[in-house]
């Protein structure tokens, strides 16, 4: 088995609220630490031909870790080459299919470490202690304005250009170490860090604060966060295919959750409930103390103004 640390994942896809089809693919083997999503690139048959070819050649030539002595990148760059040669010598030989392609984005864990392969525009973000990371960069004109800072994540899902991109797996012959080709990215997966892999249409409509959020409710069931994610995407507008891979290592806890217990427990200890004695108590001592100082006030005044008019009338006798 792949995993020194353990997880639990889920996933969930959905057509949108505008696609006629769902051209978005996933695979997930926990028991070897494969996590992958595809969305298709051609429109109705041919993007969900190509995304369906994408899973079945990785799933084929990755294989389990121990049966290949090369290292996780090279059989990442390997799988990935093979998945895109296979779609493009399928489209050459029909015109229906001609033009197809997909973008995807692959992890593979190994231990504590996790190596991802990366074409296009799907995502992987890494959760950990309450914070939200992009590790792969979107491959289009938008994207690298956005990871360059020249726009903001909010200017960027907006701009009319977000949905182009200038590397897909499938249009072109590759091999596995071309330049300008797999992005690979290696990082360190903890056992309380979470990762979520998704197509565009998640992160086209709900900024990375948002996701966070959803992926903080997380209570043990890696399935319910994805399909809560793929929820808020269709309540956000739905515009295209969504699918959501959510993995949680086996120590994962919400820390904004409990931020907020903490908080609340401060409320409390200032503020206590409204229909406890003990909150009656002090406020009805102060109306009490009020009440008397006053009361000793108008005597005071009363007596000094009964000495001052005796003194008065003498004086005038």
């Amino acid at each position: 088995m792949a995993a020194a640390v353990q997880w639990r994942s889920g996933v969930a896809t959905d057509t949108g609220l505008v696609r006629a089809s769902n051209e978005d693919r996933y695979w997930l083997d926990d028991e070897n630490g494969v996590f992958l999503v595809v969305d298709g690139v051609g429109g109705h048959a041919a993007g969900e031909t190509a995304a369906e070819t994408a899973v079945e050649v990785i799933r084929e030539e990755l294989g389990p870790p121990g049966e290949d002595a090369d290292g996780a990148e090279d059989r990442v760059r390997r799988a990935i080459a093979a998945a895109n040669n296979r779609i493009y010598a399928n489209a050459q030989g029909s015109d229906h299919l001609r033009g197809m392609a997909c973008v995807l984005t692959l992890a593979v864990v190994d231990s504590s470490e996790m190596v991802i392969g990366h074409v296009g525009d799907s995502r992987l973000y890494l959760i950990w202690n309450g914070a939200i990371r992009k590790l792969t960069s979107d491959h289009s004109p938008v994207g690298e304005g956005e990871d360059a800072g020249e726009l903001t994540e909010e200017e960027a899902m907006l701009h009319p250009r977000r949905n182009e991109v200038f590397r897909d797996v499938g249009t072109r012959p590759h091999d596995s170490g071309d330049d300008d080709f797999i992005e690979i990215r290696r990082c360190h997966f903890k056992p309380e860090a979470a990762f979520l892999l998704c197509s565009d249409g998640l992160s086209d409509v709900l900024p990375s604060v948002a996701i966070r959020d959803i992926v903080e409710r997380y209570q043990g069931d890696p399935e319910q966060v994805a399909r809560e994610l793929v929820e808020a995407a269709n309540e956000a507008g739905g515009k295209d295919n969504i699918t959501a891979l959510f993995v949680a290592g086996s120590e994962f806890r919400p820390a904004r959750r409990a931020a907020r217990v903490r908080h609340a427990t401060t409320r409390m200890r200032f503020a206590p409930p409204a229909e406890t004695g003990a909150s009656r108590r002090p406020f009805t001592g102060r109306i009490a103390f009020l009440f008397f100082g006053i009361l000793i006030g108008i005597l005071i005044g009363l007596l000094l103004g009964t000495l001052f008019g005796g003194a008065l009338r003498a004086l005038k006798g």
